[in-house]
């Protein structure tokens, strides 16, 4: 199925296409193993110069026609199933680095990928620099190292939502000869497409909106087909130079814009396998086919909670993009015209305990470690996700020690309205 398509019709149709006397929806390929007639199928199949499947661990049926889906909707060449968003951030990163390697990352991302990239790839040997990313190009520019090998940032930070210039990161970073890495989770490619923004890797956690539903955890990796990699070899050796462990194959010289992506299965896969379960893959696909309609609907009703909670006197400031108040409003509506996503931050007057007695004055809206899913969902970092930080380090950290992280669901806005009025009372 191809880019002719409109999104709406891609959710619902891309990736699976049946045949004469084949099942209409995409079936679950519950087998960890495939049959082969001859020793020498199997061989190609190892030697990659036969594409097919032989062991679940590198490639499913299921899971490939998900993966196909969520490419097409990028429009990206391919794309690649994890077990969870943070495999699939750490994958994107590992494909292209290697000890002794540096990368360039806006300071305005989720604490468990902050995590990963300065604690442990730190102790794999590939060190990161963490930059505002809203200062200038120039200041940007000089945290590349000669071994710098990607930039990255997400569309809309999380718990922050700071929206990303695209524009300007995609032109520093190929100035500098690398990708840039989006993480574009809390968007979708309803709201956003970063490659058509210059972004060259997009990476998702479709634990989020994608799924939809809270029922499973999952992380995909999409390639532009963009960058041009042998441009600059000598930075990008694994993928442009013979890979021994494949008989001296190289990746951009056997799969041309698939280079990355083959990469990503056949090397990292193969030896860390975090790979996503085809039943998990199937759940994720019944998610996709809603997305284009649960999108507007989770825009439109955060907008309206926005509004409300800004007009309340108990409430001392609110984040969300789709305000005109807000700072990243000019750049939200030239990103994302249709609406950004349904997370919104705000605090309350009288700081942590006015936050913690408000939270459990809710009942429609549940406390609960996730977000961008169809129920209305809260969290207090500062209580939960960042409790063992003092204000301090939660300053440091971007997170304000008042900041509740709402997540509106497509529930009545009415009643969702109503909940938050009757807990600020209480």
């Amino acid at each position: 199925m191809t880019e002719k398509f409109k999104p709406e019709t891609l959710c619902v149709q891309a990736g699976w296409t049946p045949k004469k006397g084949d099942p209409r929806i995409l079936p679950i390929y519950q087998s960890t193993t495939f049959k082969y007639d001859t020793s020498e199928q199997m061989a190609r199949l190892f030697d990659l110069e036969d594409s097919g499947y032989f062991y679940t661990r590198l490639q499913n049926p299921t899971n490939d026609a998900v993966a196909a889906k969520i490419a097409a909707l990028e429009g990206g060449v391919a794309a690649m199933l994890t077990a969870s968003g943070q495999a699939a951030n750490f994958y994107a990163i590992f494909n292209i680095c290697q000890a002794g390697d540096h990368f360039v990352c806006s300071s305005a991302i989720y604490g468990g990928t902050f995590n990963l990239f300065s604690v442990t790839m730190k102790k794999l040997g590939i060190e990161v620099t963490f930059i505002n990313p809203d200062a200038s190009e120039e200041e940007i520019t000089a945290a590349f190292r000669p071994n710098t090998k990607l930039l990255f940032g997400e569309t809309i930070s999380n718990p922050s939502l700071e929206v990303l210039d695209i524009e300007k990161f995609a032109k520093i970073a190929h100035a500098q000869g690398v990708p840039l890495i989006i993480d574009n989770t809390f968007p979708t490619p309803i709201n956003c497409r970063p490659f058509e923004w210059g972004a060259d890797i997009v990476v998702h956690s479709t634990t989020k909106y994608m799924d939809g539903h809270a029922a499973t955890v999952g992380g995909c990796i999409v390639d532009s087909g963009n960058f041009d990699w042998d441009a600059y070899a000598d930075k990008f050796p694994g993928l442009c130079t013979p890979d021994e462990s494949y008989h001296g194959l190289t990746y951009t010289k056997s799969f041309g814009k698939g280079a990355y992506i083959t990469k990503a299965t056949a090397q990292l896969m193969r030896d860390l396998g975090s790979a996503q379960g085809p039943q998990n893959a199937f759940i994720l696909n019944i998610g996709l086919e809603t997305l284009h309609l649960r999108m507007p609907q989770h825009c439109k009703n955060a907008q309206r909670v926005a509004e409300y909670l800004e007009s309340c006197e108990e409430v001392a400031w609110v984040n969300y993009c789709g305000l005109p108040s807000n700072k990243y409003y000019e750049r939200a509506q030239k990103y994302m015209p249709n609406g950004s996503c349904g997370v919104i931050s705000f605090g309350l007057k009288g700081g942590r305990e006015t936050s913690i007695k408000f939270m459990d004055s809710l009942k429609l809206v549940a406390i609960v470690t996730h977000v961008a899913d169809a129920r209305t969902c809260v969290l207090h970092p500062a209580s939960h996700t960042h409790r063992q930080l003092s204000d301090e380090q939660l300053i440091e950290a971007g997170v304000r020690p008042d900041l509740i992280r709402l997540s509106v669901g497509i529930e009545n806005a009415d009643d969702i309205v109503n909940d938050i009025a009757q807990a600020l009372k209480a």
